[in-house]
């Protein structure tokens, strides 16, 4: 038996049969055998290596999150409301605080949340770092924004892809609870968003400065499930249009200069709007239909459109003195929108032409705006010399008006001054009427107390009399 298996293959029948297999195979395959090895090998190396680096990337093993794999969405909206703002409800000023409590007050059920100044940055890298979405551009991105209005903007489309809800600016009134902002008709399960008309003026959409904006959704409000493809779409244009700017500027994210128009368009109402159309197109049920704003014009009742529910324009932007918006008493109003947060074009001007100032002074009101488009190519086609009279002219006008507005609110000052005096006065009156008022009947008191100590003595001797003679009457009766 130790002579069977002294063989190099352990058996000589096995030797055998190997020999006999080795035979059978061809002479060519037999060559090659050593390079389709090698083959193998290389194949397995390269393997490992991308397993290595997919675990460098991700810890977890949790793959990075973009529009094009977003997971699959939900079919209810997320409890929660949110809204940013520069402190924490426990600081909020007066205004806030009212216009936050009546969410609370119309939604006891739901869940309520401020991100900060503090807390956002901590937001972003929980949710978009390694053990979230795995997306590391995001969060250096929106580390490195320093405009306060980008990152407002950026923010809320985070978090509306990372946990959805409702966001409203801190500045929006609730006036109706959220169970009434899906109408009754439609069912939850087929809606992805809840969106509203904010600016419906397409008559000016060729205007060179109202164009861009003459027809939008607003982003002050609205409401989403959480992870949609569009946020995350919308999220990636805004990083890849301002590195651009970045770019074309030569400066870092952090030192970009942005004008009005260029915030709207490139982060705000219009961004947000041409993104939700771009997602309609795509996923539209009619391959022969075009999705375009005569869709929303004039909308008198609410539409789904690509699981998108779009509201009238009462809904989020009632008031607004255009757009046939009516008023907060309609009875398809929301919410209402303040505006008192809203002072981010102090920091990136509108357009203001040299003579005749910001177009949107106007409002959208029609002969307001041909009146400037009139001067304005009127003055365009100046010589210098009557430019130079017309900004010399309103100049004056400006001066004129400001010195006019500096007199009414000195005199506004003044009478305020008199009447805080009047009131002083009159207090001060009042005070000096109730001390003498005091005095009068502190000294009636003491003087009625000084009459009844002079009145004792005499009503004692009187007593005391009185007895007497009653002693004298008993003594001198008939007994006696």
């Amino acid at each position: 038996m130790i002579a069977k298996l002294g063989g190099p293959l352990g058996s000589p029948s096995l030797a055998a049969t190997t020999a006999q297999f080795r035979n059978r195979l061809p002479t060519q395959f037999r060559r090659a055998l050593p390079i389709y090895v090698v083959a193998v090998c290389l194949i397995l190396v390269i393997f490992n290596l991308n397993l290595f680096h997919s675990s460098v990337r991700a810890p977890l093993g949790r793959p990075s999150v973009s529009a094009q794999n977003a997971p699959k969405v939900r079919s209810e909206f997320p409890r929660k409301i949110w809204q940013e703002w520069k402190v924490n409800p426990l600081q909020f000023e007066g205004r806030d605080l009212n216009t936050a409590r009546t969410w609370l007050a119309k939604n006891p059920d739901y869940r309520y949340e401020v991100l900060t100044d503090a807390n956002d940055m901590g937001y972003v890298e929980f949710h978009y770092g390694p053990d979230g979405f795995n997306r590391p551009d995001i969060v250096s991105f929106y580390r490195e924004v320093k405009a306060a209005i980008v990152k407002a903007d950026l923010l809320r489309y985070l978090v509306m892809y990372a946990e959805g809800g409702l966001y409203a600016d801190i500045d929006v009134e609730a006036l109706k609870p959220l169970s009434k902002f899906i109408p009754e008709r439609y069912d939850e399960k087929d809606i992805d968003m809840v969106i509203g008309v904010e600016i419906d003026e397409p008559d000016w959409k060729d205007h060179p400065i109202l164009g861009p904006k003459s027809r939008s959704f607003c982003q002050w409000t609205f409401m989403c499930k959480p992870q949609l493809p569009v946020m995350m779409r919308l999220v990636e244009q805004i990083m890849s249009w301002l590195n651009g700017v970045a770019k074309e500027q030569n400066v870092p994210l952090a030192e970009v200069d942005l004008d009005f128009d260029q915030i709207i368009s490139g982060t705000g109402p219009s961004a947000f709007t041409q993104a939700i159309m771009a997602e309609m197109e795509l996923h539209k049920e009619s391959p022969n239909s075009k999705v375009t704003w005569d869709l929303f014009h004039d909308l008198d009742e609410s539409k789904v459109v690509s699981r998108v529910l779009v509201l009238t324009v009462e809904a989020f932007a009632a008031g607004q003195g255009h757009s046939h918006s009516g008023n907060h008493d309609a009875r398809a109003a929301l919410v209402k929108h303040h505006y008192h947060a809203s002072n981010w074009p102090s920091r990136h001007p509108r357009y203001s032409h040299p003579a005749y100032g910001e177009v949107e002074r106007c409002n959208w009101e029609d002969e307001c705006v041909k009146t400037w488009d009139r001067n304005v190519e009127a003055f365009s086609k100046m010589s210098e010399e009557e430019k130079q009279k017309i900004l010399d002219q309103k100049q004056r006008e400006r001066e004129e008006k400001e010195e006019k507005k500096k007199a009414e609110e000195e005199q506004k000052k003044k009478d305020r001054e008199d009447a805080e005096k009047r009131k002083k006065e009159a207090a001060e009156a009042a005070e000096a009427e109730r001390k003498k008022m005091e005095e009068d009947e502190k000294r009636k008191k003491e003087e009625a107390a000084e009459t009844a100590a002079q009145q004792k003595p005499q009503d004692l001797a009187a007593q005391a009399s009185k007895g007497a003679e009653g002693n004298n009457s008993k003594k001198s009766g008939w007994f006696s």
